[in-house]
C-alpha cells in the first residue's frame, strides 16, 4: 500500500466526520506493511468495523477479531464518542494499537471438597515458588501442584488429574485443628498455612519419586496473634513470610527456626487450653514453637489482606477493614503511608510495572491506588462489575495490565485495566470476561445466580501462565479455567493513562 492518507471503503453515502488513523500493532504476524500510512475513516465506526478494516488491509483469507487502544485504552464507543469524551479534535491524526481479541477462558475441571473450601496456591514451572527454588522452567507439563486449604481443617494438593497426592494430617496427629484460612507454596518443599486458631504452620512437601503420592508433615508453628489469621504473602529468598489478622495487626515471621525469637508463652495452645477446658486442641506440644520478628499494630480494625512489594521485598502493604491500604518498611516495621478510602477493603495484589495496587472493597468494586508518596489522588480507578464484596485478587501472569477478582457474587472477573472510561468521578474500567461456577451449571441453574452469591461464594484465586485461572469457594470446590493469552501482553512500562 502507498504511503501517505488512504480512505476507507467502511463508508456510507452519509456526510459524516472523518479523522486520520494510524494503525500500529506488536504483534508481527499480523502487522500491516511499513509503507501504510494514515487511514481516513468515518468517526462513526466502532470496533467490529475496525476489526473488519484490518482484516482488509491485511487480505486475511479467514477473519481475525481485533480490539483497539487509543493512548493505552481500549475503544469501547464509537471513534466519535472517544474524541469527544477525551477533548480531541477530528483533525488530529490518532495511533490507533490493534491486538487480537481472544476467547472467554474455559471450564477444565473441578475438584471437590467436605467444606468449604478458602485458599488455593499453585506449583508449575513458572510459579514464584519454583523460580525461587531456580528451577523454573524443570517441571515437567503434567507435574503441575494445586495446594489448597479448606474449612474442614485440612491442606490438600492435588495433580491436574484430580488426585489428592498428600493430606495434612489429623488433629490427633499434630495436623490442623482450625479451619484453614490461607496456604502458601514457599518452595517446591515448603508450604505454610495459616488458620482461625491464631497459628501458622510451616510443612514439609515431599514427593515419592513416581509422583504419585506425597506427604505433608508439620515443622514449626508459629504463634504471636490473638485473633484468626486470614491471610498470609511468603518471600523465599528472604525467609520472610508476613501474615493479616484480625486483631488489627500485620506479622513478619521467619521461615527458619533459628531466626525466630521464642514464642509468647500466654498465646501458646498450652496457656489457651487452661483457660478453656472446652477447646479441642491437638497435642501439638512436640512441635517447635516460635514467635514474630515484630508485629505491626496500626489499623483499627482486622487486617484482611498484606502482600510483599514484588520489586522491592522490604517493603509490605495491607488492607484492613478500616477502610485503609498501609505501607510499610519492614526494615524499621515502621508505617510509611496511609491511603483511606470509601469503604472496607477486602484484598490486595500489585500492578508493579505501573506503579498500582488494586483492592478490593465491600463496595463490590476494585480501586487502583498509586501508593508512591508523590501521588496526589488515592484512586487512580475504579474497577466495577461485581455484585458483592471483592475478596481475593490475583495478577495476569503474562500481561502487566491484567488482573483477576473473585467475589462474593459467586464469580470471577478477568479484567484489562486498559478497559475504561471517563465518568464524573474518574476513570471506570469494565471486566473483560465473567467466570461463573460451574457447581450452578451442574445444578441445572446456569445463569441463575443466587442473590448475593449464595452457596457459590469465591473465597481465593491463584492465575497461573501454565494451569490457568483457579478459583476456590463455598460450593466446597476448587475450579479450573484455562485461556491462554486472555490480556494482551503490552510493554507493561509507565501507568495507563487515567486522564
Amino acid at each position: 500500500m502507498a504511503s501517505g492518507a488512504v480512505h476507507s471503503t467502511l463508508t456510507d453515502s452519509t456526510p459524516k466526520t472523518q479523522v486520520k488513523l494510524q494503525l500500529t500493532t506488536r504483534q508481527p504476524d499480523i502487522s500491516l506493511s511499513e509503507n501504510t500510512g494514515p487511514i481516513l475513516v468515518s468517526t462513526h465506526l466502532r470496533r467490529y468495523a475496525l476489526s473488519t478494516l484490518v482484516n482488509t488491509l491485511l487480505h486475511s483469507e479467514k477473519p481475525i477479531p481485533f480490539e483497539f487502544l487509543i493512548n493505552g485504552t481500549f475503544l469501547r464507543t464509537s471513534i466519535d464518542d472517544y474524541l469527544t469524551s477525551n477533548g480531541i479534535s477530528s483533525e488530529t491524526t490518532l495511533t490507533v494499537e490493534y491486538v487480537r481479541a481472544i476467547i472467554p477462558p474455559l471450564y477444565l475441571a473441578s475438584f471437590e471438597h467436605d467444606d468449604w473450601v478458602s485458599s488455593v496456591d499453585v506449583l508449575s514451572s513458572t510459579s514464584l515458588a519454583e523460580q525461587w527454588a531456580g528451577s523454573k522452567g524443570l517441571r515437567a507439563p503434567g507435574q503441575e501442584r494445586i495446594l489448597s486449604g479448606s474449612y474442614d481443617g485440612f491442606l490438600r494438593v492435588w495433580n491436574m488429574s484430580s488426585d489428592i497426592l498428600a493430606t495434612s494430617p489429623p488433629a490427633d496427629g499434630a495436623g490442623q485443628m482450625s479451619s484453614v484460612k490461607a496456604v502458601k507454596f514457599v518452595s517446591p518443599t515448603q508450604v505454610v498455612s495459616s488458620t482461625m486458631d491464631r497459628r501458622i504452620r510451616i510443612w514439609r512437601y515431599s514427593e515419592e519419586p513416581e509422583g504419585f503420592s506425597a506427604s505433608l508433615t508439620p515443622m514449626l508453628d508459629l504463634y504471636g496473634h490473638r485473633e484468626s489469621i486470614d491471610s498470609i504473602a511468603v518471600h523465599h529468598p528472604s525467609s520472610r513470610i508476613l501474615s493479616a489478622s484480625a486483631d488489627h495487626s500485620v506479622g513478619l515471621w521467619s521461615t527458619k527456626e533459628s531466626d525466630s525469637p521464642a514464642a509468647p508463652a500466654k498465646l501458646l495452645p498450652s496457656a489457651t487450653s487452661q483457660k478453656s477446658k472446652r477447646r479441642k486442641l491437638a497435642p501439638s506440644t512436640s512441635l517447635v514453637q516460635r514467635g514474630p520478628l515484630t508485629l505491626m499494630k496500626s489499623h483499627s480494625g482486622p487486617v484482611s489482606d498484606t502482600i510483599f512489594d514484588p520489586s522491592d521485598p522490604t517493603v509490605a502493604y495491607s488492607t484492613s477493614w478500616d477502610h485503609t491500604l498501609r505501607t510499610w518498611d519492614l526494615h524499621t516495621s515502621a508505617l510509611v503511608d496511609t491511603r483511606t478510602t470509601p469503604h472496607a477493603l477486602f484484598s490486595l495484589t500489585m500492578l508493579p510495572s505501573l506503579n498500582l495496587i488494586a483492592a478490593g472493597s465491600s463496595a463490590r468494586y476494585i480501586t487502583l491506588i498509586d501508593p508512591r508518596v508523590s501521588a496526589t489522588t488515592t484512586s487512580a480507578m475504579t474497577l466495577r462489575g461485581h455484585i458483592n464484596a471483592v475478596v481475593a485478587l490475583a495478577r495476569s501472569p503474562e500481561s502487566a495490565y491484567g488482573l483477576l477478582s473473585g467475589s462474593h457474587d459467586g464469580t470471577c472477573r478477568i479484567w484489562d485495566v486498559r478497559s475504561s472510561r471517563s465518568e464524573k468521578d474518574g476513570r471506570v474500567g469494565e471486566s473483560m470476561y465473567t467466570i461463573p461456577r460451574q457447581s450452578l451449571k451442574e445444578a441445572g441453574k446456569e445463569g441463575m445466580m443466587p442473590e448475593g452469591g449464595e452457596g457459590v461464594k469465591v473465597f481465593g484465586v491463584a492465575w497461573d501462565k501454565e494451569i490457568g485461572i483457579v478459583s476456590v469457594g463455598e460450593d466446597k470446590r476448587v475450579q479450573i479455567n484455562r485461556g491462554k493469552g486472555m490480556v494482551q501482553q503490552g510493554q507493561g512500562e509507565g501507568v495507563v493513562s487515567m486522564s
